[in-house]
């Protein structure tokens, strides 16, 4: 299955209509975003830039009702009252009224989760670490990827509030050995990369950042995945999906 992805989005709705463009050029069978829509660089008091870009997203589902959401930190920090960089003292009850909006507005509410999978690729915020499997799953459970992913997507702050949790984890940093990482390929966001790379069974996609003073920090780019093949090209949301339109193909460092 070909699946375009939409990284970390926080506080710009025009990435939903990018995305939006391309899946109108049949290049994609469904989206997968991988969230952080909350929260940028100096607009913790930009009420209704917040509105707009979870409206966006909200619109987004529903014209999209495949889609898969993955929670991400700067979502699940205002269901949890826990401030962290870039949070807004004034958003919380409009995120949280949004992102319940957007659960309701799904198909399946468990289409909005920490983690899903297709075929034999996981997608996640931050990643999945075996450290982490191996300190907060069943060791009865720990071989069964489908029942850790239950799992996993039915804990709370207590679980996932921290620096090993899919919505937290930097493996592009730690470096510690991801969950079944010889089978299973993981994309994630969170940690900014100025181009979507692929290191091992690693894709990093958190290209739509940008530095302190907002400027483009990333290449910006969309990746387009094949589920079954792994093969994966990235393409702007400027451009039209044809034999120039793409970025390049996905290769691994």
């Amino acid at each position: 299955m070909k699946i375009l992805v939409i990284p970390d989005v926080h506080l710009k709705p025009w990435m939903f209509q990018r995305a939006s463009a391309l899946l109108k050029q049949n290049i994609a069978e469904r989206a997968v975003c991988l969230m952080d829509i909350a929260d940028d660089w100096k607009q913790q008091y930009n009420l209704d830039l917040y509105e707009e870009t979870y409206d966006t997203a909200i619109w987004f589902a529903r014209e999209y009702p495949q889609t898969l959401w993955c929670y991400g930190n700067h979502d699940v920090c205002y269901l949890w009252n826990q401030r962290e960089s870039g949070y807004s003292k004034i958003a919380p009850a409009t995120v949280c009224r949004k992102l319940q909006e957007l659960k309701t507005s799904l198909p399946d509410e468990r289409q909005l989760a920490y983690i899903h999978r297709i075929d034999n690729v996981l997608f996640m915020h931050g990643g999945l670490a075996e450290y982490f499997v191996l300190n907060f799953i069943p060791a009865q459970i720990r071989t069964d990827i489908d029942k850790v992913i239950e799992t996993v997507n039915g804990f709370g702050y207590s679980e996932m509030w921290n620096d090993m949790s899919p919505i937290w984890f930097r493996p592009q940093v730690k470096k510690d050995k991801l969950y079944k990482e010889r089978q299973f390929l993981q994309v994630v966001g969170h940690t900014p990369v100025k181009e979507i790379t692929r290191e091992g069974n690693l894709i990093s996609c958190d290209v739509f950042c940008t530095d302190m003073d907002r400027n483009p920090y990333g290449e910006a780019k969309f990746l387009i995945l094949d589920t079954r093949t792994w093969e994966g090209n990235k393409i702007s949301g400027n451009e039209r999906c044809d034999r120039t339109g793409f970025g390049g193909k996905l290769e691994e460092r």
